[in-house]
């Protein structure tokens, strides 16, 4: 067949492989360094659903019944810094690749491929693999259809080698065919790509649902999706900013600095939040990307920085729309300021005789926290006229320069308010004095009993409790002030010692907790390593008494669970919880020796049954006399069986004092 028509019947076949692959996009994976395949399709990366799957894998299967070529197909996220040729070379090396292997090395995220063939496939020719490469592989890599570049490769190397074996098509029938589909292989990219667009517009819609705060919820979405989705973040966060800029710039010269600080904080945080947001995006877009997981962190990291500056801005909203409703209902707020000032200044008298009336029946270091407070209500009360004042003279200014009457119609309010604290402190100060003098006594038992109990506790499970142990000195030392300055000033000794009394039963709280811990992981320590015990007694008295049938494995296995025991013992004292777990390693190793030596000792016992017990067989189970059936020294002899006269077997002498060599005993076995 002429070249061309060659070339024609593969690109039927590639356009019809592309119209029929209608893919989605795949899930991304790590890295993969270069490794030995595990099967013909390796898909770490997930490229290929499971119908896709079947279908390269029935291509691939196809090839090799029809050809006898292995195509191997691998699907990575990069080729781990290396080069394409260096990865798909190293792999088939690894992968002992031979002269009928070809592999497909594909990095999704990196964009790139390798096609490798061996030299020894002469059939097809350098121009047909370019050919193959060019015009079926790469076109369908383009689009993403992994699964079709699988395809087409396989079926690609199937055409080239028949039509080298002399395999015919017509080319007009060839060209006839050619044009039918290509034109329906035009209409299936635009499915394809019509398809693909609705797709990635659900996946954003579903990616904006998404708390941008929820770091979590974040970090499970695909890495396309976080990509996308950082982008409009991004996009959206700046237009945030420049528009706050812009208005609050225009808050700035209408309210002064003293009124939009606050805004101006938040503003100042936004632009620092998106700043460094548009560097982890400038990094994300760098020719050489960065692995997957560092990838999805960062993105994470964009996305949830920019949500938190987003909130912070929102959360000023209500206050910066206020602050500009304040000075259009500035008339209004103002009247009722100067209304609220009288209310407050007629208190003062009342309050004042209130508090020489105190005076009276306390000593002063009692009304100690009470005896300023109308001389301050009364200044805070001609700060708040002041003010008020302020406000009107900038109300009357024109537009655009009224707003000082902001700041001054706050400060009022904040001046008033304060003012009635006062006077409402000084008129509960009888009562709150005579409540914490009838309050204390039961106060100071309760503490005292609390004292006690943390220094039982001290003693016992909890010694060493630094947190315990500074409550109970801070309570200690406000019960003393109780004890002896009750009467100079009980609602501040009241309060102290009630403070005191919070902490330490929080603290005692939080010691009894841990001693229970300590007192629950202390009996299943003691249970445990009794269990140990136990276990391995059991294993020792049984390869003791039968040691001339068990194996190294149940022997190795004693030691270790003897070791893991007495380091169990060795730091129950000091490190219950890591002893707990020598112990519980402990029992199962002297579980699993025991079972080994069990089966140690029937096999020998079955491999005795046809030659015969003999008078000494228990001896040599018992390891009083050397097993010289089984077994042979270090210093030489056969490891086989040896048979004296009678054709029965020969024991050796009785094991004594000495090495491995004197005894002459070795591992060995026979068929079983």
């Amino acid at each position: 067949m002429p070249h061309a028509a060659r070339i024609a019947v593969r690109q039927i076949v590639i356009a019809i492989l592309l119209g029929v692959a209608l893919l989605g996009l795949a899930p991304i994976a790590v890295a993969e360094a270069p490794y030995r395949l595990p099967a013909q399709i390796s898909d770490d990366v997930e490229a290929l659903n499971d119908d896709q799957h079947a279908e390269v894998q029935d291509a691939i299967d196809a090839l090799y019944d029809s050809d006898h070529v292995r195509l191997w197909v691998a699907f990575v996220a990069d080729f781990d810094g290396l080069g394409e040729q260096q990865w798909a070379e190293q792999t088939a090396q690894d992968s002992s690749l031979g002269n009928s292997d070809v592999l497909l090395a594909v990095a999704t995220v990196d964009g790139s491929y390798y096609l490798s063939a061996p030299k020894a496939m002469s059939a097809v020719s350098e121009s047909e693999w370019s050919d193959l490469r060019t015009n079926a592989i790469e076109p369908a890599l383009r689009e993403e259809d992994w699964a079709g570049a699988s395809i087409a490769t396989a079926t690609g190397i199937s055409d080239a080698l028949h039509s080298a074996s002399g395999g015919g098509v017509p080319v007009a029938g060839v060209l006839v065919a050619l044009g039918v589909v290509v034109v329906a292989a035009g209409g299936v990219v635009v499915f394809l790509r019509r398809r693909r667009k609705a797709t990635a517009e659900a996946d954003a819609t579903a990616a904006r649902t998404v708390d941008p705060l929820d770091t979590d919820a974040l970090a499970a979405l695909p890495i396309p999706m976080l990509h996308e989705r950082s982008r409009e973040v991004l996009v959206e966060m700046d237009n945030a900013v420049r528009t706050s800029s812009e208005e609050l710039e225009l808050a700035r010269g209408e309210f002064g600095d003293d009124a939009v600080r606050v805004f101006d904080t938040a503003l100042t945080n936004a632009k620092t939040a998106l700043a460094h947001a548009f560097t982890i995006r400038q990094q994300l877009d760098d020719a050489i990307p960065d692995p997957l997981e560092q990838q999805r962190d960062l993105l994470v990291e964009l996305i949830n920085n920019c949500a938190r500056a987003d909130r912070e801005l929102d959360e000023r909203v209500a206050e910066f729309d206020g602050m500009r409703d304040l000075l259009i209902d500035a008339p209004a707020r103002l009247d009722a300021l100067t209304q609220r000032i009288v209310e407050v200044t007629v208190r003062i008298p009342a309050s004042e005789s209130e508090l020489a009336e105190l005076a009276t029946q306390f000593p002063a270091s009692v009304l100690e926290p009470v005896l300023g407070n109308t001389a301050m209500a009364r200044d805070q009360c001609d700060f708040a006229e002041r003010s008020v004042a302020d406000g009107r003279t900038a109300i009357a200014l024109p537009p655009g320069k009224q707003g000082a009457a902001v700041g001054a119609i706050r400060a009022a309010e904040a001046a008033v308010a304060h003012a009635g604290e006062l006077l409402d402190a000084v008129d509960n100060a009888a009562q709150s004095i005579r409540g914490a003098i009838a309050a204390l006594p039961a106060l100071i038992d309760e503490v005292r009993a609390e004292i006690a109990t943390a220094k039982a506790l001290a003693t016992g499970e909890t010694n060493g409790d630094t947190g315990l142990a500074q409550s109970r000195v801070s309570a200690e030392s406000a019960l003393a002030r109780a004890e002896t300055s009750c009467e100079g000033n009980p609602l501040g000794v009241y309060s102290q010692l009630l403070r005191a009394d919070v902490e330490l039963d929080r603290a005692i709280a939080t010691a009894q907790d841990r001693a229970r811990a300590a007192a629950r992981v202390q009996r299943q320590l003691d249970q445990t390593v009794g269990a140990a015990a136990s276990q391995i007694a059991a294993a020792t008295d049984f390869i003791s008494t039968r040691r001339g049938a068990v194996n190294a494995q149940a022997r190795t296995r004693l030691a270790e669970g003897q070791r893991r025991l007495d380091e169990a013992r060795r730091l129950a004292a000091t490190e219950p919880e890591e002893a707990l777990e020598h112990a519980r390693a402990a029992t199962e190793l002297g579980s699993r020796a025991l079972l080994s030596a069990q089966a140690d000792v029937e096999h020998w016992e079955s491999s005795r049954q046809p030659v015969g017990g003999g008078p000494d067989v228990g001896a040599v189970l018992g390891g009083v006399l050397i097993d010289s059936i089984l077994r042979g020294g270090f210093a030489g002899g056969s490891p086989g069986r040896r048979y004296g006269s009678g054709g029965h077997a020969r024991m050796g002498s009785p094991g004594s004092f000495g090495g491995a060599g004197s005894s002459r005993r070795i591992g060995g076995g026979g068929r079983f």
